[in-house]
């Protein structure tokens, strides 16, 4: 039996307007827009601005969280919505597209969970061997 937790989004988008991925404020208003969009629960958000250039943006949610880091000078963003349970965060990607006009993008897709059907034990154990005592870690999947 398989347990999805939520679904993580990756998306990479090019031929951003400079001065659009070197605002912090609208950076924060996309994100907000993204969060209705999402229907998702804001926590806190987090915005820094970078010199020479560029902004980091993360919104935590009741949900998850949702990020972005942004590349001006490369006309780039990079950001990850990861929402937990049925949510959808593939609703929250247009708001960020279209409000940073990206000219194309990329997504990529992981489920996250784990399957309930197999198990795992780790045995961690000293070595003889090691001269600097690491230690060795056995994953038995059964």
């Amino acid at each position: 039996m398989k347990k999805n937790l939520g679904t993580h989004l990756l998306i990479d988008a090019w031929g951003c307007p400079r001065d659009l991925l070197d605002n912090p404020e609208l950076i924060s208003d996309v994100i907000d827009r993204a969060i209705t969009a999402g229907d998702v629960t804001k926590i806190n958000m987090t915005v820094h601005q970078f010199s020479p250039h560029g902004v980091t943006a993360t919104a935590t949610l009741a949900e998850s969280h949702i990020a972005l880091h942004t590349w001006p000078e490369h006309g780039y963003f990079a950001a990850d919505i990861f929402f937990c349970g049925n949510k959808d965060p593939y609703r929250s990607i247009e708001p960020l597209l279209v409000g940073l006009c990206a000219a194309r993008h990329k997504v990529r897709r992981t489920v996250r969970g784990f399957d309930l059907s197999r198990t795992t034990s780790v045995d961690r154990t000293q070595t003889a061997e090691c001269d600097h005592n690491e230690e060795a870690v056995s994953l038995d999947t059964a």
